[in-house]
């Protein structure tokens, strides 16, 4: 079997592959943002004979015509879902380059370009989140569930000297976290990942902005105290999921600081802001952190699984992860730590920064910069026009989060159900419905550097339609 295929095949499989790829992402806009077929439908149109074989082109035009009948368009500009951007070019390069070399970064002397590059972009990042080098040490990792999971084990093992050796039980009395109501589930899932169970997570109610509560945090570190617990993280929500909400991080690292707690900032989303000259100021405080989140793969535009853990404690990871083998190489203690299998929580390792730094090197932080805060610009831009067409804003974030309502329907979860759904069902753009305590919203986020102010015309179009179609049924 030759499965390198000869090379009049291979060159003939790239230029279909790349004449189809270029086209669905220059004429994106021309496809629906969403379809939702039956599972039958899907099912059927997925080849399941492996007994023959077909040509690669055949495999080809199979995939992607199953991907673009199927599948939510995320590179869509009337996508205004989650946090899924439409991937920049050259980060798409990033990763059919390195599919082709495929690197293994578990350790330096594997890797040593791939390696170099990952750990520059961890040192320059951590800066940008106003730490100081040479205390500067982080990973990449597979998206922000990991990345979190890391801070808790991080925040354990800095707490509690033996847990590396002897796990939970060598602790006397019951370790627990605090996160905000409003903060991303992960937190709640890396607490049952590392052992410590979903009720070692203390949620603290949040203010009407969704932000947490710094009397209501200290009343409960107070109990828990009291009760025999033993307090060892907050965690700082920087950009909620649903509404854009930024936790009070340094009234959060003032607390962690007397309660002698590891401060780690979920900055999946949010974090981008650093970035600019203009909105960084956000977050402001964010370098008190002892440890910080990061999902490129949202505001960044490159694809999935581009995310970063990155704290000032460098021998933390160390602590965490760090073990013997006798099939990895030795290498100086230097270069030793800049193996991921030493301080991650992956062995084998795909080349992920590749996906930011390619786009670093076409358009630099200055292109980051006009890009995010073009985005910025189209949210207060969608805001202005929903106020315009009688929509109500319950919302307050600098973050291009938008949640909305006709305010008559406000009380009725029939109303923002029929939206939504009405959406799913033309597949025409994409939006979310968020409950805002007793309230029904709508929710919408850009997450597209290609969405202009003429998509956001289409968006209000459809929207004032569809609520007009409500009000007669």
């Amino acid at each position: 079997m030759n499965f390198d295929l000869e090379q009049q095949e291979r060159k003939a499989t790239w230029n279909y592959t790349i004449s189809t790829l270029e086209d669905f992402y220059e004429n994106t806009e021309q496809y629906r943002a969403a379809i939702f077929p039956t599972r039958d439908d899907v099912k059927k149109s997925i080849e399941n004979n492996f007994d023959t074989s077909r040509s690669t082109v055949d495999a080809v035009k199979e995939v992607v015509d199953g991907l673009s009948k199927y599948a939510v368009h995320t590179p869509h500009p009337n996508y205004y879902g989650m946090f899924n951007p439409r991937a920049n070019f050259p980060s798409i390069l990033a990763d059919a380059i390195t599919a082709t070399f495929n690197p293994q970064l578990a350790a330096w002397g594997h890797a040593q370009y791939a390696v170099e590059i990952e750990n520059l972009l961890i040192q320059e990042l951590g800066k940008k989140f106003g730490y100081e080098a040479p205390n500067i040490d982080g990973v990449f990792a597979t998206g922000g569930q990991e990345a979190n999971l890391t801070a808790v084990l991080s925040a354990l093992n800095h707490k509690f000297p033996k847990f590396g050796q002897d796990g939970l039980q060598s602790i006397e009395g019951k370790p627990v976290l605090y996160c905000s109501k409003a903060s991303h589930h992960s937190g709640v899932k890396a607490a049952k990942v590392s052992g410590l169970g979903s009720n070692a997570v203390r949620y603290i109610d949040v203010n009407a902005k969704q932000e947490m509560r710094v009397d209501l945090l200290k009343e409960q570190i107070v109990k828990d105290l009291k009760d025999g617990c033993i307090p060892f993280m907050i965690v700082a929500t920087m950009g909620s999921t649903g509404v854009g909400a930024i936790d009070p991080i340094i009234e959060l690292a003032n607390i962690s600081k007397e309660n002698n707690l590891w401060l780690h900032a979920d900055a999946a989303y949010g974090g981008a802001v650093v970035l600019t000259e203009n909105y960084k100021y956000l977050f402001k405080g964010l370098e008190l952190a002892d440890s910080v989140t990061f999902d490129a793969h949202k505001w960044l535009s490159v694809p999935m699984a581009t995310s970063l853990y990155i704290t000032k404690h460098p021998n933390i990871l160390g602590k965490t992860f760090s073990i013997t083998s006798d099939y990895m190489p030795e290498e100086e203690d230097e270069i030793e730590r800049l193996g991921s299998y030493t301080h991650s929580i992956q062995w084998s390792r795909r080349f992920m920064g590749l996906k930011l730094y390619m786009p670093l090197l076409v358009f630099g932080w200055k292109g980051y910069d006009d890009t995010i805060s073009h985005q910025i610009k189209m949210g207060k831009l969608l805001r202005q026009k929903l106020q315009e067409n009688n929509w109500q804003l319950y919302n307050s974030t600098e973050l291009p989060i938008v949640c909305f309502n006709d305010p008559d329907y406000e009380k009725n979860e029939h109303f923002t159900s029929f939206m939504y759904d009405s959406f799913l069902e033309t597949g025409e753009a994409w939006i979310n419905k968020f409950p805002i305590d007793d309230t029904f919203t709508l929710r919408a986020c850009i997450t597209n550097y290609a969405t202009t102010e003429k998509h956001l015309d289409e968006l209000i179009a459809l929207l004032n339609k569809k609520r007009s179609t409500y009000s007669t049924s």
